[in-house]
């Protein structure tokens, strides 16, 4: 089976001028010869695309594939996640992960945690702020935090995110707007234990990889899943695998997330515990980070006992089995 590689290098787009923080969700070539050598491994033929521009050349110019192995992020618009499966759906090339619809929908923060809510799945209150006049209506319980509507990796993220008071949250929104102009997500802050679920696979068939709580290394204001703490998590946070009681919540609370949001093959479920212990649903990552080294889901992954190839082939399997390729 011929498979081919879709993927955002940072080296590619920072010569072309965008600076570290713009490429942070981009993929480092050790990344994509990770996946490519796995891939080698479980029998599969490669073939390098490269990111959305290369891959409409390369469809102009006739070139097809079996598979496309997508970790593409894209670099501007709301429904950039969304541009390679696009494409390859006009030409019936099946890939991996998820399809527009859903990367356009959790790209948009807000728009994900409404459909949540809708569905009874427990989520911090919430509004999506687009002017600076849109923070001064606010009505949530304080403390808030603040963070970019439709980025990832922490981007934007940083110790002022946690807000105490209105002066604290118009000054933050004002300078966040200037730098993510496509709005920004207001929630109430919980206080309780902060976890990452891994799910494997599609539908009723998809299960969870493993969880994984953070603890932070060093208690303080710096305490938040940040950019910069990721980038440096050795130092800054330790990984562990929780007691069954509140895994098991997790799990479940992840699982009824992916189904309902409709999400595909792997990815990633943010949660974070309420006051009164019940664990709400954060975020979700669909188009989850790969990296062998520094990424959440082969982090989490490998706490249980899986190895790099594993969480491949899994994703892969998922992926031809709903495609009809299996």
């Amino acid at each position: 089976m011929n498979i081919g590689l879709a993927y955002d290098l940072r080296s590619d787009y920072r010569k072309e001028g965008y600076s570290e923080e713009e490429t942070a969700e981009f993929d480092r070539e050790s990344t994509v010869d990770a996946i490519e050598m796995a891939l080698q491994r479980l029998g599969y033929q490669t073939d390098r695309i490269g990111h959305v521009r290369h891959l409409i050349n390369r469809l102009a110019r006739g070139d097809r594939w079996d598979m496309v192995f997508n970790i593409c992020e894209g670099m501007h618009g709301i429904g950039r996640e969304a541009q390679v499966p696009a494409l390859l759906d006009v030409f019936q090339i099946p890939y991996t992960f998820s399809d527009p619809l859903v990367l356009s929908l959790t790209l948009h923060k807000g728009m994900t945690k409404r459909v949540i809510r809708d569905y009874g799945i427990p989520t911090p209150g919430f509004v999506v702020v687009e002017t600076p006049e849109d923070a001064a209506s606010i009505d949530l319980h304080y403390p808030l935090f603040v963070k970019p509507n439709a980025e990832g990796t922490g981007k934007g993220i940083n110790a002022m995110s946690k807000v105490n008071s209105h002066g604290e949250l118009t000054s933050i929104c004002t300078e966040l707007l200037h730098r993510y102009p496509s709005g920004l997500l207001v929630e109430e802050y919980l206080p309780g234990r902060e976890f990452t679920v891994g799910i494997l696979g599609t539908g009723r068939e998809a299960y969870a990889a493993g969880i994984m709580e953070i603890l932070y290394k060093k208690e303080d204001a710096k305490s938040i899943y940040s950019y910069e703490t990721k980038s440096d998590y050795l130092k800054a946070v330790e990984y562990i695998i929780p007691e069954a009681e509140i895994a098991e919540k997790c799990i479940s609370m992840a699982l009824k997330t992916w189904q309902v949001l409709g999400c595909r093959d792997g990815g990633r479920v943010d949660i974070r515990v309420d006051r009164h212990g019940v664990p709400n649903f954060i975020e979700v990552n669909p188009l989850a980070g790969l990296d062998k080294v520094h990424s959440d889901l082969p982090i989490l992954s490998y706490l249980h006992g899986y190895d790099f190839e594993q969480i491949i082939g899994e994703i892969m399997h998922s992926a031809k089995k709903r495609t009809g390729l299996l």
